[in-house]
């Protein structure tokens, strides 16, 4: 997490999150007041932050990697747009409003997606253009998921794929995998990372004609890559086009 982060977490005087992300921060929040909740539960404990910021204390909304990339951020904003709550960027002045106890101010603290660790990771597997794809069909129809993985497909995009499987989808990455191979080629490099930058760790690479056979789950990510992905030694690189353009084996031309 960014330095931003954590003075937060030091400064407000309450934090609301999913119970395991609040174990990997418990800390940094020591006694601090707990909003804690389940999976699913994601709108009580928004719910919950928005009515403590009502009373006029901070709190922190906490996600892993970065709060607005498949996390609480924008169900923050959804919800204060529900309620007719003014709210305004953090450090800034709403200009008043009749309704003073129905305002707010929200910052928004970027931290370090899980596609970014693990490409890092990786190598460089994001080096040109790529495309993001959550499998969760919680809050998306799968027939959406599908038409997605398609296009992106098609149109040769390195693939990054969020939540590829839990103990009720377990087989939605075999599904992903079938789509991806109606365009790709069947050795196309795949790059498998879990818990990044946590404990438990684990990056492994595999092609895309084995991907339904790799170990993963809710803390995995998977890069598909395109075809011009590659592997070099224990790396995944997208080469960006230098090579096409440019001399890049040090010799002068």
């Amino acid at each position: 997490m960014s330095r931003r982060a954590t003075d937060v977490l030091a400064e407000v005087d309450a934090v609301a999150g999913y119970t395991t992300y609040i174990d990997l921060i418990q800390d940094l929040i020591g006694e601090k007041e707990v909003i804690a909740t389940a999976m699913t539960k994601e709108v009580d404990r928004v719910a919950a932050a928005i009515d403590i910021a009502l009373s006029g204390r901070s709190c922190a909304i906490v996600s892993s990697g970065d709060p607005g990339i498949y996390a609480m951020a924008g169900l923050a904003f959804e919800m204060c747009r529900e309620k007719k709550i003014t709210v305004s960027p953090a450090g800034t002045d709403s200009g008043g409003s009749a309704n003073a106890e129905k305002q707010l101010q929200i910052e928004v603290v970027p931290g370090i997606p899980a596609l970014c660790a693990g490409a890092a990771l990786l190598g460089a597997p994001l080096t040109h253009d790529f495309a993001v794809i959550s499998l969760s069909d919680l809050l998306t129809p799968w027939e959406t998921i599908e038409k997605r993985l398609a296009a992106a497909s098609d149109a040769d995009f390195v693939i990054v794929l969020y939540n590829p499987k839990s103990r009720r989808r377990s087989g939605h990455l075999e599904k992903a995998q079938k789509i991806v191979l109606q365009f790709r080629d069947s050795r196309t490099p795949v790059g498998i990372v879990k818990r990044a930058n946590r404990e438990g760790q684990v990056v492994t690479f595999c092609d895309l004609e084995g991907l339904h056979r790799a170990d993963v789950d809710m803390q995995t990510i998977v890069f598909i890559g395109s075809s011009t992905s590659v592997r070099y030694l224990d790396f995944m690189v997208t080469p960006r086009g230098y090579a096409a353009k440019y001399t890049i084996d040090g010799k002068i031309d």
